[in-house]
C-alpha cells in the first residue's frame, strides 16, 4: 500500500471515529436525579414531584432533548424522609450516575444535609418542595441550590398576614415540629410577628412520632391564644387537629403547607377541612394554556388522573414541573453538563413562560428562590380535594 493510500485511510478511519464518538455523546442521556419519599406518609407528594418532573421531560425530548438532541432521563431514589439515606442517595448519584442536576424532596432536614455535599461536589442541587429558608441561604461560595418552591421566612410573613386578615387573630400561638424545619419556620414566624409590633403568646413544639399533642395545646389555650400557626408534615399536623378534637378546642389554625403531603384528611379525620393552609398552585378553576397543556398531559400519561381532583397535591406537580423547564434553560445556557456551567447558566435565564408564573430573570447571584410572596394561593381540603379558600362551597 502506497504512503498516500495509507495516510488517506488513516485520516478518513480518524474522521469516522470521531464522528461516531460525537454521535455517542451527542445520544447520552442527560441524567436527572430526584431524591424523595417515595415511601410512608408523604408518598403522594413524592409522586406528585415525579409526575410533574417526568412530564416536563417528556415535553423536551419530545422537542428534540438538550444539547443537539441529547434526551433527559430522571433516576429517582426514595430517601424514606431520612436525611441518612438521602446522604447516601445523593452520594451514589453524583459518583455512580453521574447526573447533570439533582432534584430534591420534601423535607427540609434532608434537604440542609444533602446542601453541603452538593456545594462541595459542584453539582447544581433544585429543590421543588422543601421550604427551609437555610437550603438556599446556605453561605456556601459559590452557591449550588436553587430553588422553585415556598421560603419559610416569605411564608411566615404570609401565614401572620392571612390569620390577621381572615380571622382578626391578635393573640398567636406557634405550634411547630422539632427538627430544623420547625426551628427555621419559628425564626420566621417570630420576625414577621415582630415587624407588626407583636409577640407571639406562647410557642411549642412537638415531635414527628407524638400522638398526643394536648399537653402543648393546653398551654397555649391557656396562653390566650386565638388563632394557632402550625408547621408539621403530614402525620404530625394530623395528631394536632386530633388533638384539638379531643380537648373541644375550636381555633383557627393556619398552616405552612404540610398538610397537603399526603393522607392528611384520612389521618386527621373530619376537622382535616378546618386547617387553612399555602399553596404555590391549584389545577382548579380557570386555567392557562399551560395549565391546561399539563393537565392533558397527566390525564393522557397516568390512568388514575381523570381531572384536577386527581392531581395532589398540586404543588408537587407544579413546583417539580416549572423546576425541570427551568433547569433545561440552564442546561441549554451552559452548552454542556459541567456543573458550574450550569449554575451560571441559571442566572442567564431571561422569560420563561411557566405553569405557575411567568418567570423574568427568575434567579440572580444573590437570589436562588424563584417563587415570590406574591405566587402564593391559600387552601382547604374539601372531600380529600385541595381547593383554594375563594373556591370554598
Amino acid at each position: 500500500m502506497s504512503r498516500f493510500r495509507r495516510t488517506f485511510f488513516s485520516v478518513v478511519f480518524s474522521v469516522a471515529c470521531t464522528s461516531l464518538a460525537a454521535a455517542a455523546q451527542a445520544a447520552e442521556p442527560i441524567k436527572i436525579g430526584l431524591i424523595t419519599a417515595l415511601s410512608g406518609q408523604s408518598a403522594l407528594a413524592g409522586e406528585a414531584i415525579s409526575r410533574g418532573l417526568q412530564v416536563a421531560i417528556d415535553e423536551i425530548n419530545a422537542a428534540g432533548g438538550l444539547l443537539n438532541g441529547r434526551p433527559v432521563e430522571l433516576v429517582r431514589r426514595d430517601d424514606e424522609a431520612s436525611p441518612a439515606k438521602g446522604v447516601v442517595a445523593a452520594r451514589e448519584l453524583i459518583h455512580k450516575e453521574k447526573v447533570a442536576v439533582i432534584f430534591g424532596g420534601l423535607d427540609t432536614p434532608v434537604s440542609l444535609a444533602i446542601v453541603p455535599l452538593v456545594n462541595q461536589a459542584k453539582v447544581p442541587f433544585m429543590g421543588p418542595w422543601a421550604a427551609g429558608t437555610p437550603i438556599t441561604k446556605n453561605g456556601a461560595q459559590p452557591n449550588y441550590v436553587f430553588r422553585v418552591s415556598a421560603v419559610d421566612e416569605i411564608v411566615d410573613a404570609a401565614m401572620v398576614d392571612y390569620a390577621e386578615k381572615t380571622f382578626g387573630a391578635t393573640k398567636y400561638g406557634l405550634i411547630m415540629v422539632n427538627n430544623p424545619w420547625g426551628e427555621s419556620n419559628q425564626k420566621g414566624l417570630v420576625a414577621a410577628l415582630a415587624a407588626k409590633g407583636m409577640k407571639p403568646v406562647g410557642s411549642e413544639k412537638f415531635d414527628g412520632n407524638e400522638v398526643d399533642v394536648v399537653p402543648q395545646l393546653s398551654r397555649l389555650k391557656t396562653a390566650g391564644a386565638d388563632v394557632l400557626m402550625m408547621v408539621g408534615n403530614v402525620g404530625p399536623s394530623a395528631q394536632v387537629v386530633k388533638s384539638l378534637d379531643r380537648m373541644g378546642w375550636k381555633v383557627p389554625v393556619v398552616s405552612h403547607w404540610g398538610p397537603a403531603g399526603g393522607r392528611f384528611t384520612e389521618l386527621a379525620g373530619p376537622n382535616a377541612k378546618d386547617v387553612h393552609f399555602v399553596q404555590t398552585y391549584s389545577f382548579f378553576g380557570e386555567q392557562s394554556p399551560v395549565g391546561r397543556k399539563v393537565i392533558d398531559a397527566l390525564k393522557a400519561k397516568y390512568s388514575n388522573v381523570k381531572g384536577p381532583e386527581d392531581i395532589t397535591p398540586a404543588v408537587g406537580v407544579a413546583n417539580a414541573y416549572d423546576a425541570m423547564h427551568l433547569t433545561a434553560l440552564a442546561i441549554q445556557n451552559a452548552g454542556s453538563t459541567d456543573g458550574d456551567a450550569i449554575r451560571q447558566g441559571f442566572y442567564k435565564i431571561d422569560n420563561y413562560d411557566g405553569l405557575i408564573k411567568q418567570y423574568k430573570k427568575p434567579f440572580a447571584a444573590d437570589s436562588h428562590d424563584a417563587i415570590t410572596a406574591q405566587d402564593y394561593v391559600w387552601a382547604q381540603f374539601i372531600d380529600d380535594r385541595i381547593l383554594p379558600v375563594g373556591l370554598v362551597k
